[in-house]
């Protein structure tokens, strides 16, 4: 468990937006086929909370995983290489995107159902008490609170104290915005998101996902409590939806993204250069460390040249890895009486 540094935390952001940018590319390119989605805007969340993960916690995710596991420590060529149905990839190309996982590294497994993963999460939040070491951070979207595996979850975990951190990040948009084959947000009774575990005895915190450092004070307070036994906690990270994460499928609004822009350079799309300005927690983490003084933009744009460097890296391994053989389709099937075939 560790906390990073300014640089550190810097280039564990851009790791995740490069990465991002590079599926976007081999998307419109045809050689990443069918749906995925992307973590564009939210890597603080990722960062500042799986950092502070010891090698027996877990994380439990979503579709919009990427960035959890890149986080977590997964290599990004297998990554890559699973997400393009590759032989090379973590699970032998047959997870793809959506069911991403890295069992090795304390990421069992990804949901692509809308709050599908909560009560596994709990039920490995409910083995880590048992066996006396261990928490689990839980990533879900907001509209994982208005399904029933929501509510089961809050109440088992409230009443066994298992060590978990629900942590809902929301990144709904607003009305006027749902267009252009955009998926509404969710929509409680509840006049706060966060209203919802307080009424089961839940300790409860609202952060800005834009605030780096916000989120670090917040994830390490809410996980020291979590392992001195005090029992689950839940967290609402507030986030404004990235612009190319508005159409049905993920876009890049005005080419990849620049440092140049963290420098004051604005990019020409108006709605991007509003979020950049006040919802970007990467622009936002590299300016503060600018100001103070811990970064320069030399030093900024070293750590892009070497993150563009290893994502180029990822790109190839997994281009050049070779399809699976139908034949692996077979394996691990139960069939015929219960024989592996």
């Amino acid at each position: 468990m560790k906390n990073l540094g300014v640089a550190d935390r810097v280039l564990a952001m851009l790791r995740i937006r490069r990465f991002e940018e590079q599926c976007i590319r081999l998307s419109a390119e045809k050689k990443l086929v069918g749906h995925y989605h992307v973590y564009i805007g939210q890597e603080a969340t990722a960062v500042a909370a799986c950092t502070l993960l010891d090698k027996d916690d877990f994380i439990f995710s979503t579709w919009r995983n990427h960035g959890h596991l890149l986080a977590r420590g997964a290599d990004p060529r297998r990554m890559m290489a699973e997400i393009l149905g590759k032989s090379g990839g973590y699970a032998g190309g047959r997870s793809g995107t959506l069911h991403l996982s890295v069992a090795a590294l304390g990421a069992p497994a990804t949901s692509a159902l809308v709050g599908g993963n909560l009560p596994l999460a709990n039920g490995a939040a409910l083995a880590c008490k048992q066996r006396g070491s261990g928490m689990v951070v839980n990533f879900f979207g907001d509209a994982g609170m208005e399904e029933g595996a929501f509510y089961e979850a809050m109440i088992l975990a409230s009443v066994w104290k298992v060590p978990i951190l629900f942590l809902c990040e929301n990144n709904s948009i607003p009305p006027a915005l749902r267009k252009r084959g955009q998926f509404t947000s969710s929509t409680l009774p509840a006049k706060q998101l966060v209203d919802v575990p307080k009424s089961l005895n839940i300790v409860t915190e609202i952060v800005d996902g834009a605030d780096a450092d916000a989120l670090v004070e917040c994830f390490t307070r809410l996980t020291a409590e979590i392992r001195s036994g005090a029992g689950p906690r839940f967290v609402e990270v507030r986030c404004t939806r990235w612009p190319g994460s508005f159409p049905l499928f993920p876009e890049l609004p005005d080419g990849e993204w620049q440092v140049a822009w963290a420098f004051g350079q604005k990019p020409d799309r108006q709605d991007l250069a509003v979020w950049l300005e006040h919802s970007d927690p990467l622009l936002l983490h590299i300016r503060k460390a600018v100001a103070s003084g811990e970064l320069d933009r030399s030093q900024v744009e070293a750590i892009d040249a070497q993150v563009r460097a290893e994502m180029a890296a990822a790109v190839r391994f997994a281009l050049d890895s070779p399809y699976p053989d139908p034949q692996e389709a077979y394996r691990h099937v139960l069939a015929q009486g219960g024989q592996t075939r």
